[in-house]
């Protein structure tokens, strides 16, 4: 009797003691009172942890929403009276008698002069970061097309629309706290600059996107690159690699976006760590809301003291983890497997001799994979082609889709600046198919073969004719045309042209280049691209698009026919282009009076360019 009662005494301490930090662990933001002082942990150099002073100011109610506060501090210590609040301490955690306040996450921005500095609540981190499954979000941000330094800007305003000011005006602001401080202050509070790397891109193509990441409130940073975390986010997948360290509250932690030859990711502060999840930044990183992001090791380099805005230099290490949540007040996700990459491979060869293989692994996202994508391929050829004068590429691939045919691409690109073409012509439709409006898409690998050329490889249509001017109806007729190249050269090809039996009067024949007949199919056979009824669809017209380096023979002739549900149909019989036309309200149908008698593509080792019609008579 008195063994159970000693046990059942034993086991109700145990529960008390177990109880009371999960009560007491956090300190709530009703207790704060100005005068306070706190400590605040995180790596200033490499993987030391250092403390420093907070002191409270006071707290801001009821911003950006109901019951969202933001804890106004100065903080004092190590380097940041020299420094300010620094560029990558977004999550450092503080503390008040051991008891967690929350995450250092916004400043005053430039040329403050104290370290003055906003603390997110913990209890509000961890209520935005729910673990239910994973949800597509409602509304996504898109890459616009085509890339340029404006549209890139547009694109990631859109994305990072959170690094407006706490709020909007002081009339929002209810303070609590020091009597002096002033409403005004959450107008100028902003997310805490977050570094931004990257690893092996060439100068001139990153600057573009650098400097729209700046505009958005990152630190872009040039570092090296290497296989990182895309060869042990494979062993992660397998459970074959896990941190022998364990992960603190105060450490850097990294967000990949991409990794490899070339790599992109984000670094911050670590806030707590409770079991295997983790919280992290203290604002939102990309504001999507469920993520899959790599969550890595982070490794701080040195500090880079600056009037203007002082940052940690640091990169990213192994994937440890992966980011769920990308929430107003944090981010959050759990240490273990990280999340499912899609492997770039591009094969570069050169008519210099010189062959390259070059690996990346990209993060699955509407945004970032196509954006990812394109300046891989840009940097790619800056890297190893010349930048300016006549260039030529020839690009060769597919991107296989989860569950569907693949994407596949082959097309030939020259002039001055043909990178810019070779790349767009691989990302537009994989940027289509990541917004498409009929099911999620799931790429499982992009691979690219490019052949480069230091020459320009262009010809002109400037004749068509056949030997004689008539024809019989059902007859075979050999259809020449001359191609002057950009040297002034002539090539000549002949296409075998099949006349059908029931031709009469006369027929067209129209040789042209790819944007020339889609134009004319656009206007005279009202076919309009990419209206499309199911990613089958989309992904086989994506297949069908017109090509640079083909030239395009049509057989044209007056006839019935109509355009059904996107798809156009030609020489329909009468009893057909009935049956369709009693149909027609429902939006599926156009009739057409021109029809398509035949139509042939041959491939060139030239991009086209040019129109030639040949009228032919037949006889009777």
């Amino acid at each position: 009797m008195v063994t159970r009662i000693f046990a059942c005494a034993l086991a109700l301490l145990f529960l008390a003691v177990a109880g009371t930090p999960a009560q007491n662990r956090t300190f709530p933001v009703d207790d704060l009172k100005a005068g306070m002082v706190g400590v605040g942990r995180t790596v200033f150099e490499g993987d030391r942890l250092d403390e420093f002073q907070v002191h409270i100011l006071g707290v801001l109610r009821n911003v950006i929403g109901p019951r969202r506060n933001l804890i106004i501090a100065r903080l004092e210590g190590g380097p940041l009276a020299h420094t300010g609040v620094i560029a990558g301490m977004s999550g450092s955690p503080v503390y008040i008698d051991g008891r967690l306040v929350g995450a250092v996450s916004y400043s005053l921005g430039q040329f403050s002069k104290e370290p003055i500095a906003g603390i997110t609540p913990i209890g509000e981190m961890i209520e935005a970061a729910t673990f239910a499954s994973p949800r597509p979000a409602a509304a996504r941000a898109e890459l616009q097309m085509p890339i340029t330094p404006d549209s890139l800007r547009a694109s990631l305003r859109q994305a990072f629309s959170w690094t407006r000011p706490f709020a909007d005006s002081p009339s929002d602001v209810q303070v609590l706290g020091a009597p002096g401080m002033n409403a005004g202050l959450g107008t100028m509070l902003r997310p805490i600059a977050t570094p931004m790397t990257f690893g092996g891109f060439e100068a001139s193509v990153i600057d573009p996107l650098a400097a729209a990441f700046r505009d958005q409130g990152f630190m872009p940073m040039m570092t090296g690159s290497g296989a990182g975390f895309a060869e042990n986010a494979a062993q992660s997948a397998n459970g074959a690699t896990r941190a022998s360290v364990p992960l603190r509250p105060g450490d850097p932690v990294g967000v990949g976006l991409m990794s490899g030859d070339m790599s992109l990711g984000a670094t911050g502060t670590v806030t707590e760590v409770e079991g295997n999840r983790v919280y992290a930044f203290g604002h939102p990183f990309y504001g999507l809301g469920p993520t899959q992001f790599p969550m890595t090791r982070a490794y701080v380099v040195t500090l880079l003291p600056s009037l203007n805005n002082s940052m940690k230099l640091a990169s990213t290490g192994e994937v440890i983890g992966t980011v769920q949540q990308d929430r107003a007040t944090t981010i959050a996700g759990t240490l273990g497997a990280g999340p499912a990459m899609i492997p770039l491979r591009i094969n570069l060869t050169s008519d210099r001799g010189t062959k390259k293989t070059f690996d990346m692994a990209m993060v699955n996202d509407q945004l970032f994979t196509p954006l990812l994508a394109y300046v891989s391929i840009a940097n790619t050829l800056a890297s190893y082609e010349r930048q300016n004068g006549a260039a030529s590429y020839i690009v060769r691939g597919s991107a296989s889709v989860k569950g569907h045919a693949a994407v596949a691409f082959e097309d030939l690109f020259t002039g001055d600046q043909p990178s810019t073409g070779a790349a767009t012509y691989v990302v537009a439709p994989i940027n289509l198919l990541l917004r498409n409006a009929f099911e999620e898409v799931e790429l499982e690998r992009l691979e690219l073969n490019i052949d480069a050329s230091e020459e320009a490889r262009t010809a002109t249509i400037e004749r068509v004719w056949i030997d004689g001017t008539r024809v019989k109806a059902g007859s075979r007729v050999d259809l020449k045309i001359l191609l002057r190249t950009y040297r002034g050269e002539e090539i000549t090809r002949t296409i075998p042209v099949d006349v059908p039996p029931n031709a009469a009067g006369s027929v067209s024949v129209m040789v042209s280049d790819g944007t020339r007949l889609s134009q004319w199919e656009s206007r005279e056979l009202q076919v309009q691209p990419l209206q499309t009824r199911d990613l089958q669809q989309m992904i086989r017209l994506l297949n069908n698009a017109r090509k640079n380096n083909r030239l395009y023979v049509r057989l044209l002739g007056r006839d019935q026919g109509a355009v059904v549900k996107g798809e156009s149909l030609s020489a329909l019989p009468p009893s057909v282009m009935g049956v369709l036309e009693s149909d027609r309200n429902g939006g599926s149908f156009r009739a057409l009076q021109n029809a398509v008698l035949g139509e042939w593509e041959v491939t060139t080792e030239h991009a086209i360019n040019g129109t030639r019609t040949l009228t032919l008579r037949i006889d009777e």
